[in-house]
């Protein structure tokens, strides 16, 4: 036995920590994930060497039959992983065993806290890998050698899933990486077998690695009698070892799909759907992507890891080959795997092929379709949407060619439901306008009630238009790359002058401009008592109910899009808006007889009133009491 050298005590990683108290308390009912997580890191270290070894052979070491062995001991508890993959150096057992080196990651497990259901689902966003042994096991070794490395610079882990571990420099004359799980007293079902292969086949049948588990043959003499000491342990294959990506559709089940699935996107959750596409002629590639069923918790980090998982010709080239689908489809899992390019290929090399952008555009188009076909589902779709709007959001301005087909992917809340809930399609809204109506109309605001609590949709709701509700931080953006949808373009109902086309008649029309013209002299008090407050004031059809509101010119930028710019430190010039009263309010007629202060007053608090239903700020507050005070105390 060699005697370890260079052994050193450290302490887990402060998110390690709560991972592991987390999983260990929260995953006991999904415990069997461990070995999934285990073969998947081993079948992606072989991967990770066989594409090293293009470039050096010798890495192999002679011994270039990539493979993962799976042992267990009943007597003594264990159950051994092993691969003769890329294996580790000291530095990266470290960093790749002691701590979490994902951006977010604190944030993150701030979420974790709660019933434990609540925290196996979001644990499950983060993805397990290594750390899930600690869901069986109270005690775990690792050994491991980083091909091409010297005998004498191999590395033992051990921890048993407290507050530290241990590391020290070994000999191992095999490179790859030993893992050995001393399981828990209530996990000792795991050292069995016929339940190990059954869950080889059950998760990691996929595995185009062969995953491999001992057998013990004896001779039979003539009479078909096991000859004494003749037993021999054979390896045997238990998986199936070929790229499922590879093999026809047709012999595929929904189960194996999902369980790659599990392996490609390290969670435990099934997918909502998926894409499976041979392509050949010019450009000769296969993908399979999947569409996840729940978001992960970076998503919106828009540096964080994205893209499929690349292979030319099977062979393993990267992770999160981000170049192949636009970033609003970042939660795009699956993988490519493509004729078209080099084996040395690097992501730089990538940004300069022209033959990544056509399948870049391909993959698009495909992963719109599939999304597409999810929507026939309304309830599937309503779960993509809640985990995945947001960021879909973004596509109509990253990707113009693909537009339109993004549109009809889009989901809002309307004045139709009146619920905060975006599962209305434009097509929805398009198939129920009225008669005459040849605009889609939309408000933008910070919340979903101060959106349906405006004063501008007061004339919609008495005409009967439907109106987007738009609150999302997004939405103002967005529908600034929107024009048309159907033929029919957008209106920003709190922009501008309105106009409901031919849903008024003639006669409505004519009235106001009559009213309009009688409150000239009105208006021109209330510009000249508000001065350089307001860049126009004019009397509106648009308010029912309420006595003002502010509008902004057509193309200005709106309130939201201002805070949120203004919030970034982005200096912005300042604005003017229009006010807007409604001729027939109680107030207004009382403005119309007043005069001295009590007009003044009474106009700066319309003015201000209405800039607050915007949901916007006033430059000065205690303006604002002071003359109201002075109102309700006449």
């Amino acid at each position: 036995m060699t005697t370890a050298t260079h052994e050193e005590t450290l302490g887990f990683q402060t998110e390690v920590k709560q991972l592991l108290h987390l999983m260990i308390h929260s995953l006991y009912s999904n415990r069997e994930i461990f070995l999934r997580e285990m073969i998947s890191n081993a079948a992606d270290a072989c991967d990770k060497l066989r594409y090293a070894a293009l470039d050096n052979d010798a890495l192999y070491e002679d011994d270039s039959e990539l493979r993962i062995e799976i042992e267990h001991d009943p007597a003594a508890g264990t159950v051994t992983v092993r691969d003769n993959g890329i294996g580790m150096n000291r530095a990266e057992v470290i960093e790749n065993l002691g701590t979490i080196a994902r951006s977010g990651t604190a944030e993150f497990l701030k979420q974790l806290s709660g019933e434990q259901q609540k925290d196996a689902k979001l644990i499950g966003q983060f993805g397990v890998g290594f750390y899930s042994g600690f869901i069986v096991a109270d005690d775990i070794t690792v050994r491991t050698r980083k091909a091409g490395t010297p005998v004498g610079e191999g590395v033992e882990w051990h921890s048993k899933g407290e507050g530290e571990f241990t590391v020290a420099d070994v000999e191992r004359p095999a490179h790859g990486t030993e893992i050995v799980l001393h399981l828990k007293e209530n996990a000792r079902e795991f050292a069995d077998d016929f339940r190990l292969q059954s869950l080889v086949r059950k998760y990691s049948d996929h595995i185009d690695v062969p995953v491999r588990m001992p057998r013990v043959e004896t001779d039979k003499d003539e009479d078909g009698k096991p000859v004494e000491g003749s037993e021999k342990t054979v390896w045997e294959t238990v998986n199936e070892a070929t790229a499922l990506w590879v093999r026809p559709k047709s012999e595929i089940s929904d189960d194996e799909y999902k369980a790659f699935y599990k392996h490609v996107a390290h969670d435990f959750a099934d997918p909502l759907t998926w894409s499976h596409n041979k392509v050949e002629g010019k450009l000769e590639y296969v993908s399979l992507l999947y569409v996840p069923g729940r978001a992960p918790f970076d998503l919106y980090e828009r540096d964080g890891a994205r893209g499929v998982k690349l292979y030319v010709q099977r062979v393993f080239i990267m992770d999160d080959a981000e170049q192949f689908l636009p970033l609003y489809l970042r939660f795009i899992k699956g993988v490519l795997d493509t004729r078209e390019l080099s084996l040395n290929v690097s992501r730089e090399l990538l940004q300069q092929d022209p033959k990544v952008e056509k399948i870049k555009s391909a993959l698009t188009k495909r992963a719109l379709d599939m999304l597409g076909k999810l929507a026939k589902d309304k309830e599937a779709y309503q779960g993509f949407w809640n985990a995945f709007g947001s960021v879909l959001k973004e596509g109509p301005a990253e990707d113009f060619a693909n537009r339109d087909k993004i549109a009809g992917l889009l989901r809002f809340s309307t004045t139709h439901t009146d619920s905060a809930t975006q599962d209305q399609s434009l097509a929805d809204y398009v198939g129920r306008m009225k008669e005459g109506q040849g605009k889609i109309y939309y408000i933008v605001a910070d919340s979903f009630n101060a959106a349906k609590s405006s004063p501008h949709l007061e004339i919609f709701r008495k005409k009967g238009i439907e109106v987007l509700l738009l609150h999302d931080r997004i939405d103002e953006w967005l529908m600034s790359h929107l024009t048309e949808f159907d033929g029919k373009g957008f209106v920003d109902v709190a922009k501008g002058d309105l106009d409901l086309g031919e849903v008024e008649g003639e006669e409505e029309k004519k009235a106001q401009e009559e009213t309009a013209k009688a409150k000239e002299a009105l208006v021109k008090r209330v510009k000249e008592a508000l001065g350089e407050q307001t860049q126009e004031v004019r009397v509106t059809h648009r308010l029912i109910d309420s006595p003002a509101c502010v509008v902004l010119p057509e193309h200005e930028m709106g309130y939201q899009m201002r805070r949120i710019m203004e919030a970034a430190g982005q200096p912005l010039p300042e604005v003017k808006p229009i006010l807007e009263l409604n001729p027939a309010h109680p107030l207004v007629e009382r403005l119309e007889s007043a005069d001295g202060d009590a007009f003044t007053d009474l106009a700066h608090v319309l003015l201000d009133q209405a800039i607050i239903a915007e949901g916007g700020h006033l430059d000065d507050p205690a303006a604002y009491v002071k003359r109201l005070n002075a109102l309700l105390s006449a």
